[in-house]
């Protein structure tokens, strides 16, 4: 009897430890061909200070943080694709995957997660105008999921030809089932923002003060031709703009105006890649990612995402780098 009781006392213990309290989330799991190395997490609702860094070893990883409510964290791995986790209270889930295709990702362990893996093998072949019938289609299906807020962001909203009046109906289809979700809800106070950022409105009006405290407004690019756009150290592509935007500049010997915005959490961080890369055009950093003032009134959601302005009308955005020589040149 004694030794039946002491079994049942461990197998609970046991239990306790692989367990998640109703405080926290966990996720864990393998990727092939990454024995060693690391990838980041961030979080735009304050779940994740800053970036945080879950370790690799062995080809396997567990990173488990404080959560009392649900909400999106972000991955980011070594080539700088991101990925999307919804975290729950209490959950946990399993992540497999290749390190040469890591944007086939499998997430299992939530009914969110599982539906945004299903949805990504959905869309590996689908062309654009494929991946918002669908996106439309998963908002119909599944109006009370926490998938159809990153989805109508990413492919409606932060796309390089973005639907705003598509995206506006499809949140408020899903604010209509989910009145509590504090992105979404912010999510429809910002999507005024993005339809008045659109090409061919008018720069809105503005006044910040960039790192080095220096005041920088909308009236100092209301002439000629100007550049908006967000960076960050951590993301790859955006850092490849920045240098496009350098580049181009220089070209235009003075004929190119530049505000940035970095969305990097950490002031210092944000410093010390512009001093290595010789930047002294005005920048902006709150440390608050993309919750920032700057990003929500210009309607500038994505890393990277742009604004070119061409005596204050705006005339394009989202534009890559590779574009964005030709693309200044032409409006020069």
């Amino acid at each position: 009897m004694y030794k039946q009781l002491i079994l049942g006392l461990l197998s609970l213990v046991a239990l306790a430890s692989c367990g998640v309290d109703g405080k926290h989330f966990k996720l864990e799991g393998r990727i092939l061909n990454m024995n060693q190395g690391e990838f980041y997490v961030y979080n735009d609702e304050g779940l994740v200070r800053g970036i945080d860094t879950i370790k690799v070893n062995g080809g396997r990883f567990a990173y488990e943080m404080p959560c009392d409510h649900p909400s999106t964290l972000m991955l980011v791995f070594p080539n700088f694709s991101e990925q999307p986790i919804f975290a729950e209270p209490g959950q946990s889930v399993d992540i497999s995957g290749d390190a040469s295709h890591l944007k086939e990702l499998k997430v299992e362990g939530t009914d969110d997660n599982e539906l945004m893996s299903k949805f990504r093998q959905r869309i590996a072949s689908a062309s654009p105008p494929e991946i918002r019938k669908y996106v439309r289609q998963f908002v119909e299906d599944h109006p009370k999921s926490a998938v159809g807020v990153y989805l109508v962001r990413k492919f409606l909203i932060t796309a390089v030809e973005p639907d705003y009046n598509e995206a506006a109906a499809l949140i408020k289809l899903m604010t209509q089932k989910q009145p509590q979700n504090g992105p979404l809800n912010r999510l429809a106070t910002l999507i005024g923002s993005y339809q008045q950022t659109a090409v061919g409105s008018r720069l809105p009006n503005f006044t910040y003060y960039d790192t080095k405290g220096r005041m920088v407004s909308s009236s100092q690019l209301s002439s000629g031709l100007a550049i908006i756009f967000t960076w960050a150290s951590w993301s790859y592509e955006s850092m490849d703009l920045l240098r496009a935007v350098k580049q181009a500049q220089r070209k235009a010997a003075g004929r190119l105006k530049v505000l940035s915005i970095s969305v990097d959490a950490s002031v210092a961080d944000c410093d010390q890649q512009l001093k290595r890369d010789s930047i002294s055009w005005g920048n902006i950093c709150d440390g608050m990612l993309l919750e920032g003032k700057s990003v929500k009134q210009l309607g500038l959601m994505a890393v990277p995402d742009n604004l070119l302005i061409k005596d204050g009308r705006i005339i394009a955005r989202g534009i890559s780098a590779q574009d964005l020589p030709q693309t200044i040149e032409q409006h020069l």
